[in-house]
């Protein structure tokens, strides 16, 4: 019998729960998540049944029931350069090694702990988007070497210190980290200078363009 695939609503992309063979909850009450591999079927057919291995963009995003692990399925997207899986319930970043020409990984909204798994698309990754997990440090970044844009905003950093990781990408311009811990108090101005403390190169801070303005009134009212 050919499986019966959940539907993807044509507006918001969710995926129903209805008609699934598997549906049924699991043996703690909840809902079976969906896989990688599923998904991608899903996007195919929301796609007029696009082949996965030729897509330059790939969104499986707002996935209901959502996708609970990143698996190796993954790597059949060999060229890939928008992934996004955001709003879903991924805890853990896995190698992706079949991406070689991956430059944007969306994972926001997700229940990742911490950044992993990037040493094999470091050499093309230019954006992460990876706000609004529950990630406490910066470690896992120094394979990136081409990253522009760091997404982190609404995570869990408590410590300014944890900006110094970031020297270690060269090219990083746009930087958005309001929401985390060490935000607490303070506004978005009075962070910037705790900021280019660590990352005097950065371009864009919180979605706002930094253009020396500010310093220039700062020192004008101290004459």
């Amino acid at each position: 019998l050919k499986p019966h695939w959940p539907r993807a609503d044509p507006k918001s992309g969710a995926v129903s729960r209805r008609g699934r063979a598997d549906s049924g909850p699991r043996g703690d009450g909840t809902m079976p998540g969906c896989n990688c591999q599923k998904a991608i079927q899903i996007w195919s057919e929301k796609n007029e049944n696009a082949n996965a291995e030729e897509a330059e963009v790939v969104k499986l995003m707002c996935l209901s029931p959502p996708i609970e692990k990143m698996d190796g399925s993954l790597n059949q997207l060999v060229n890939v350069k928008h992934l996004s899986l955001s709003t879903n319930c991924i805890d853990k970043m896995i190698p992706l090694p079949a991406l070689k020409n991956l430059e944007i990984l969306s994972l926001g909204r997700n229940m990742i702990k911490k950044i992993s798994g990037l040493e094999e698309v470091g050499a093309t990754l230019r954006e992460l988007w990876i706000s609004y997990n529950s990630i406490s440090t910066l470690d896992g970044l120094s394979p990136c070497t081409k990253l522009t844009t760091l997404f982190m905003s609404n995570n869990k950093i408590k410590d300014w210190t944890e900006l110094a990781k970031l020297q270690a990408n060269p090219d990083l311009v746009n930087v958005l980290l309001f929401g985390n811990p060490m935000y607490e108090g303070i506004t978005k101005k009075e962070a910037r200078p705790k900021v280019l403390e660590h990352l005097p190169n950065i371009r864009t801070l919180d979605g706002e363009l930094l253009t020396g303005a500010d310093d220039d009134e700062e020192e004008e009212a101290g004459e």
